[in-house]
């Protein structure tokens, strides 16, 4: 048994000081924050999807990064595990929509507390408020950290689980990637994933904080490929646009955003444009005296009325009764595509994942050991390995931690 320090009280640095110690070993863990899990406090809106109730096979699928690097330890600890885990530490969970996993209590702290009694059940010694500044390495093996108050701590081993660059606020602000380029790895270019696009259209400010469900996504790059479409929930944004649709939808565009992009939102995916167009016959014939602005509510959200009323070209004094086909067949066409103009993201301040990290090819992905530094280990963000939204990344960050902590002095 020998002496670990863990890096970073996120996610997988909690679960990987808990699984060493499990082991037996004498784990430090050491947060340059004033407690444990701030990342975590704020993901699925305070309520933290913690994982997804699927199989193995499955939260491969939606790991768009480097999927295969994640086999080994997805199998070591997969989402039916993780939630055993979470029960055994009194944890109760609910499954949601789209399989997501969720606290009973929808309240993220209960999953930081039982964490937190993971770490307690293990003897981990945690260490608040002490930043580390480098990792400290001898004849190509770790043996310690230097904090940034000078102290140095010998030990035998060292597991880096320092997040990304998202929400930087919560002290995800980089650190890892500067330990493992000094370690002589290769960090890739990063990018913020899972974020909120930002649009060139003036309207979406006006159509701030409204949120529609049931739609469907089309973004298209300049040549009219269609390179992503999804089905489900998205919200206006004074800048933009956001929501779980639109999060998935980054991760397809980041690399070449300054391509040029349009959105395409399908207000009504549940009709074709000919059964739509009998229903805006219907409700025309319904209010066939009123206003164009005043005939719209059976069918749009009251907030969009106005802008879907400009942009159609339509007068909205403009009776009912006297709208041509030619611009009902406008108005069609702009309920089951609106456009909008990607014009870039909303940046690390708001993505909920960094795409891009330390190579994968440099690390064993059963332990997660360096294949440059004895006894230096790497888990969660900090890894070139990202999901889309549903629970996929926290399972990345349980399962390569868990790895981490279970493969670390294991030879």
């Amino acid at each position: 048994m020998g002496k670990i320090i863990v890096v970073g009280g996120g996610a997988a640095g909690m679960i990987a000081a808990g699984k060493a110690g499990s082991r037996g070993h004498e784990v430090h863990l050491f947060e340059k924050n004033n407690r444990l899990g701030k990342k975590i406090l704020i993901t699925g809106k305070g309520r933290c999807n913690l994982t997804n109730d699927c199989d193995v096979e499955t939260l491969l699928e939606n790991i768009p990064g480097n999927p295969y690097f994640m086999y080994s330890s997805f199998y070591r600890l997969d989402s039916s595990e993780t939630q055993a885990l979470f029960h055994r530490l009194g944890l109760e969970t609910k499954v949601e929509r789209g399989r997501r996993v969720f606290p009973v209590s929808d309240k993220s702290l209960d999953v930081v507390f039982a964490l937190e009694q993971y770490l307690r059940e293990n003897k981990v010694k945690q260490h608040l408020d002490s930043p580390v500044e480098e990792i400290l390495v001898s004849d190509g093996r770790a043996v310690g950290v230097r904090l940034k108050k000078g102290t140095i701590i010998e030990a035998d081993a060292v597991i880096v689980a320092t997040g990304g660059l998202s929400y930087p606020a919560t002290g995800s602000t980089g650190d890892g990637y500067g330990f493992a380029k000094k370690a002589g790895h290769h960090v890739t270019k990063l990018y913020p994933s899972l974020v909120p696009l930002k649009a060139a259209e003036a309207w979406c400010k006006d159509l701030m904080g409204l949120s529609l469900r049931n739609i469907s996504i089309k973004i298209k790059n300049k040549k009219g490929k269609t390179v992503f479409e999804e089905f489900g929930e998205m919200l206006f944004t004074h800048y933009g646009v956001s929501g779980p649709v639109i999060l998935s939808a980054s991760r397809h565009i980041l690399f070449s955003i300054d391509e040029g992009y349009q959105l395409f939102i399908d207000l009504k995916p549940a009709m074709d444009e000919k059964k739509l167009d009998m229903r805006l016959l219907r409700d025309f014939e319904k209010y066939a005296n009123r206003d164009f602005i005043n005939a719209l509510g059976d069918l749009l959200p009251q907030k969009l009325i106005p802008v879907i009323a400009e942009l159609s070209g339509i007068s909205g004094d403009k009776k009912v009764n006297s709208i041509t086909k030619e611009e009902r067949k406008n108005l069609l066409s702009l309920l089951k595509g609106l456009p909008l103009t990607i014009t870039g993201t909303a940046g690390f301040n708001e993505a909920v994942i960094t795409c891009g990290g330390i190579s994968v090819d440099e690390i064993d992905p059963a332990t997660m050991e360096s294949k440059f530094v004895k006894n230096l280990h790497f888990a969660g963000e900090v890894l070139d390995v990202d999901a889309y939204t549903g629970g996929y990344n926290l399972q990345i960050a349980f399962s390569s931690g868990y790895a981490a902590g279970e493969g670390v002095l294991s030879q």
